[in-house]
């Protein structure tokens, strides 16, 4: 099946318009007719090849909502009309540890990432014994994926701002979950970008305490006001950031760039947690007084599960919870007007496209 789509035709060049084939429907297949994807800071690391080598051409996007157009006659979880949503990976081994707990996001061999990636499984419908076909994302009219790794986006909820909550809001989401937020606990939140707004907002409707740290003083109002934070932290001001010397429960940090890993552990009380999902591109230092004296935890966390993503769908919705957006239309010069202007923080907090406006 034929569809218009956006696409790196390699690595650094700027994004234009493109056409790919979608595989038939199989048995077990969803087809998506997209109506919204968002455009997450990996989909620019990716398409510049920031985080190595790419799959070109190259179509981004893993924070997918619209809505069934068919499906295969084996399908038994979605039928045509819903409301769905597609994150960041369409397939696994299905046959490690992890993927028979559930976790298929962290599937020994490797989760097969919805772009720049490749239908590697031979139980894929596009599995060859070349590497398998090359996947491809939501900045397109449509999408095949097996209904296996497909998410049902809640009636009422908006479908734009649900979009991004398949990368943002999951990632967040998952290791509060996991490492245990309850109700009345002092979380920090270190950044303020996409994951970081939905990380206050999230944590807000778990009933935590939330504090914005934040080296950018401009941003108090906004996480404040917007976002309701219960506290700001400027970081960069020292009896500021003195004031919470061994405060949080719980640390998520969304920092992409370099920080002083010791000065945020300082900040952790008693079995603090720091949760570690931004990705700076150097390593980080880590001296272990930083953690042995309070018995803190360094930890990390990559997206969340089939079932924890629905989970934070639900909850979401629940909770009235959509990713704050600027909506633009499918045309490639807006999308690369959006990377530069994402590159300099510049949204609050998704760009988000709008793939009914494709040029004719």
């Amino acid at each position: 099946m034929d569809c218009r789509c956006i696409a790196a035709m390699s690595g650094g060049d700027p994004l234009s318009l493109h056409r790919i084939k979608r595989r038939r429907v199989g048995n077990k297949d969803v087809h998506i007719s997209i109506k919204y994807a968002g455009i997450c800071h990996s989909d620019i690391h990716q398409a510049r090849e920031e985080w190595g080598k790419g799959i070109f051409p190259m179509v981004p996007g893993h924070e997918i909502a619209g809505v069934v157009e068919s499906v295969g006659d084996g399908v038994t979880k979605f039928k045509v009309g819903d409301r769905v949503g597609v994150g960041v990976f369409v397939d696994s081994c299905r046959q490690c540890s992890a993927c028979k707990a559930g976790d298929g996001n962290y599937c020994e061999p490797g989760m097969v990432a919805t772009y720049n990636a490749r239908f590697n499984y031979k139980h894929c419908e596009e599995y060859n014994a070349e590497g398998g076909a090359p996947t491809y994302g939501g900045y397109s009219e449509s999408i095949t994926v097996d209904e296996a790794y497909v998410l049902k986006i809640p009636d009422g909820m908006d479908m734009a701002g649900a979009a991004p909550l398949l990368c943002a809001g999951i990632t967040v989401y998952a290791p509060m979950v996991f490492h245990g937020l309850k109700p009345g606990m002092k979380l920090a939140v270190a950044g303020l970008g996409g994951l970081g707004a939905m990380a206050v907002l999230i944590g807000k409707a778990m009933g935590a305490e939330v504090t914005v740290l934040t080296r950018s003083a401009g941003k108090k109002e906004e996480a404040l006001k917007g976002l309701k934070a219960d506290k700001v932290v400027l970081v960069t001001d020292e009896a500021e950031a003195k004031s919470v010397q061994g405060y949080f429960n719980m640390m998520i940090n969304t920092i992409s760039a370099q920080y002083d890993l010791s000065s945020y552990l300082a900040m952790l009380g008693n079995a603090g947690k720091f949760i570690m999902v931004g990705l700076p591109s150097e390593p980080i230092s880590l001296s272990g007084f930083s953690i042995v004296g309070d018995r803190k935890m360094v930890a990390g966390s990559k997206i969340g599960n089939i079932k924890e993503t629905q989970d934070m769908l639900d909850f979401c919705a629940k909770h009235g919870i959509t990713c704050p957006h600027e909506l633009i239309p499918a045309d490639p010069a807006k999308v690369n007007e959006a990377y530069a202007r994402a590159v300099k923080s510049d949204v609050r907090y998704r760009f988000v496209i709008d793939t009914s406006t494709f040029p004719k």
